[in-house]
């Protein structure tokens, strides 16, 4: 819906508009050349460092067809750590590749999730935290010693401590007060509407935002959608039987953030009750994001005057006047709303809600918002809270993490600037281009054979295919300390008070997205920072994003055998290229225009091809609980095509460059460690929180089927590892699209 969508998963890295690869977390770090480091068992280390040894300590003895460099061994140790031999591949892939790293990963304190994507990002964090730190650093631009400084206040920890609840306090009275601490009989809901939405950033009831229209995507354009809750699901409200203990630890953290902010603790507790039974009121209404996942219906062009008559509860010229200042408004300003039910029913909730808890909920917003920038008190209260919704054990989890998190936020391209020059080698670009053409050919190559779309429609896939933009490691606007000035110059950040930063910060924000609303949409313009590890397709851009964070092992090395780099790396480009033609990017022609471009006969057959994966995923199942096959289509068809394009590009790559030497001590053909490779990037560990909050709200599917659901509809799989007719990774039925 006019936004990007992404690729991987771990917990929901960036930001929300974005589709990539890896979810995110709501806690989401690097030593630089600590590749792969907790996948060596100490056995296979031994036996693989004999075989360095035996080979001299610089140079290596000629062994037809063996890599014995150094980094092929280690690699290979890596590889053969993560493994569990005794697990028939063919019977359950993902416990063949990744058994031995799941026995020796056990959860890290403080982690609802653990995995490759998590392990890079903390490598990551760490060396932005030094970066972050160098205070001496010479040659940085203004906007590199801003994030500096960012960062300085939210560490500064006395400060904070001595303010204590007092910025957040003087806030709310700034708004118009609350019912929490006295009595509250005022008539201004729409001037703190206005408020919450245009000074705050929050969304209670709705969400405006500027982007591109999706059918003219030459153009940027208001937009206006369902928001979301207080928990990450409308299902934690709905089903109150199987959510109970979420739901009462919700209730519990949020009387506890009225108690800090100076309501007795009966008072807070009334008060956020009525809060809690309103947001499950709203919850009714929002519709499920897999009823929403055509975006053609969904979209409904108009004008501002015409949201007077579909939302009646709200002023709304005043209210966009206000939100996107200083862009002149009139009520002829279009506008594309994206839940046009749910947006007539708030409306009648609004208008027969008691004035004083509509309020308590807009300030609860707020709050929930800044809760995390105050006091340790608000810091462990939220953590208490997440203990429960994740399942994590208790942690201190050092505060820099935090610190480093928001300034990447905030400042993210500042800092990325920074994280570019210290850790990413240009060839490394220029070689992701590359594999990236490699993966683009093989996708279109593959078109040619796919049996139930009509010639006219595959043609204009392939034009679809070639105009994809591809964009790697960072924009180049931050290369230059002149221009990453210029984008931060009204952001003022200062020394001692991380608050009025953030404010700051909500302001600066505010007034780049109503600036965008006259301007021709940027196709450089990234949705995720360089220390990102992630990555995205953009339908209205038709732009692929893959930043310099990800361009890393696990997923990348040029050291390595490049069966494992089209293994990691090669599935997540042909994953995010694959989005492109999923169930929602599909709409979108080459210009990313929503349209539609395929004949009637060509659509059918899709939706006939799709239901099969629908059916596929919908039948695995995480702790007893089945998956939504429905709601991750669009990861499902991107993780498959992805798989099948990135295979068809290497056994491309050894046709013109002849077959590579293949890794010791494995007793393993290239093709499968290319297979193997690719499900070592996915080994991973979560709590049943977690999983249970994953099988709900992640569009992806779950580590495991992501793995044995593309690699069971893989012809090519079962051929490499002998697998007979009808074993569980090779069933008779293949679900098969692209």
């Amino acid at each position: 819906m006019g936004f990007s969508r992404a690729t991987l998963d771990e917990e929901d890295l960036v930001d929300s508009t974005s589709d990539d690869v890896y979810p995110s977390s709501p806690m989401q770090v690097n030593m630089r050349t600590r590749c792969f480091k907790e996948w060596v068992t100490v056995s296979t280390v031994l036996l693989l460092l004999l075989l360095l040894l035996l080979h001299g300590k610089t140079t290596y003895a000629a062994h037809p067809g063996l890599c014995l460099s150094e980094p092929c061994i280690t690699v290979a140790s890596a590889v053969m750590g993560a493994m569990d031999r005794t697990i028939d591949p063919c019977h359950d892939f993902y416990n063949f590749a990744c058994g031995g790293w799941v026995k020796n990963n056990p959860l890290p304190e403080g982690k609802s999730r653990w995995g490759p994507f998590s392990n890079l990002w903390e490598r990551n964090m760490l060396v932005m935290k030094h970066l972050l730190e160098n205070t001496t650093m010479k040659g940085l631009s203004k906007a590199e010693e801003k994030a500096q400084r960012y960062y300085q206040a939210c560490m500064n920890e006395v400060k904070i401590e001595e303010l204590g609840a007092q910025p957040l306090q003087e806030l709310i009275s700034q708004i118009g007060g609350w019912a929490l601490t006295g009595p509250w009989h005022k008539n201004n809901f729409q001037a703190v509407l206005r408020m919450v939405s245009a000074n705050y950033r929050t969304s209670p009831f709705f969400t405006v935002f500027v982007s591109t229209d999706s059918k003219n995507s030459n153009s940027n354009i208001i937009q206006v959608d369902q928001s979301s809750l207080g928990l990450p699901s409308r299902d934690y409200y709905l089903n109150k039987t199987a959510n109970e203990k979420y739901l009462t630890a919700y209730l519990n953290f949020l009387v506890e953030f009225g108690v800090l902010l100076g309501g007795s603790e009966e008072t807070s507790r009334t008060l956020m009750e009525e809060i809690v039974d309103f947001e499950t009121t709203l919850a009714n209404i929002t519709v499920p994001q897999e009823e929403r996942r055509d975006e053609e219906l969904i979209y409904h062009k108009m004008e501002a005057k015409d949201l007077m008559t579909l939302v009646p509860a709200v002023d709304w010229m005043p209210y966009l006047t206000e939100v996107f200042a200083p862009v002149p408004l009139n009520e002829s300003e279009p506008v594309v709303v994206y839940a046009k039910e749910y947006l007539q029913q708030v409306s009648e909730l609004i208008t027969k809600t008691n004035q004083s808890l509509l309020n308590n909920y807009m300030i609860m917003k707020v709050v929930r918002k800044m809760g995390s920038i105050l006091d340790q008190r608000f810091q462990d209260a939220e953590q208490r809270f997440l203990e429960v919704m994740y399942g994590t054990k208790k942690s201190c989890s050092p505060r820099w993490k935090l610190c480093v998190s928001d300034t990447d936020s905030a400042l993210g391209f500042a800092l990325g600037a920074m994280f570019v020059k210290d850790t990413f080698a240009e060839d490394s670009k220029t070689i992701a281009e590359d594999m990236v053409g490699d993966i683009k050919w093989a996708f279109e190559d593959s078109l040619k054979d796919v049996s139930w779309m009509d010639t006219e429609t595959k043609k204009a896939a392939k034009e679809k295919a070639d105009a994809i933009y591809n964009m790697v490691g960072y924009p180049e606007f931050i290369m230059n300390g002149t221009r990453l000035d210029k984008v931060f110059n009204d952001f003022e950040v200062v020394s001692e008070l991380y608050f009025q930063n953030v404010m700051q910060y909500y302001n600066f924000s505010a007034r780049v997205t109503a600036d965008q609303l006259r301007k021709t949409p940027n196709r450089n313009q990234w949705s995720m920072t360089p220390p990102t590890v992630n990555a995205y397709y953009n339908p209205t851009k038709n732009e692929m994003v893959l930043p310099a964070g990800i361009l890393q092992a696990p997923f990348y090395s040029r050291s390595w055998p490049k069966a494992l780099n089209f293994g990691g790396i090669g599935v997540v480009m042909g994953h995010e290229l694959t989005h492109a033609f999923d169930d929602q990017g599909r709409e979108y022609d080459k210009d990313g225009n929503l349209r539609p471009w395929w004949k009637n006969s060509s659509v059918e057959a899709f939706k006939k091809q799709t239901q099969c994966m629908v059916e596929q995923y919908g039948n695995y199942s995480i702790n007893q609980e089945p998956l939504n096959g429905r709601h991750t289509l669009g990861e499902n068809i991107a993780d498959n095509g992805g798989l099948k394009a990135a295979y068809k590009a290497y056994v491309n790559w050894i046709k013109k460059n002849g077959e590579e030497a293949t890794l010791p001590a494995l007793g393993m053909t290239n093709h499968q460690l290319f297979f193997v490779g690719f499900a070592q990037v996915w080994c991973s560990v979560r709590t049943p929180e977690s999983s249970h909050e994953g099988v709900i709200t992640d569009p992806h599917s779950p580590s495991r089927f992501r793995v044995i659901g593309t690699i069971s509809n893989s012809q090519e799989f079962s051929e490499h590892f002998g697998c007979r007719a009808d074993a569980p990774m090779n069933p008779k039925h293949k679900c098969e699209l692209w």
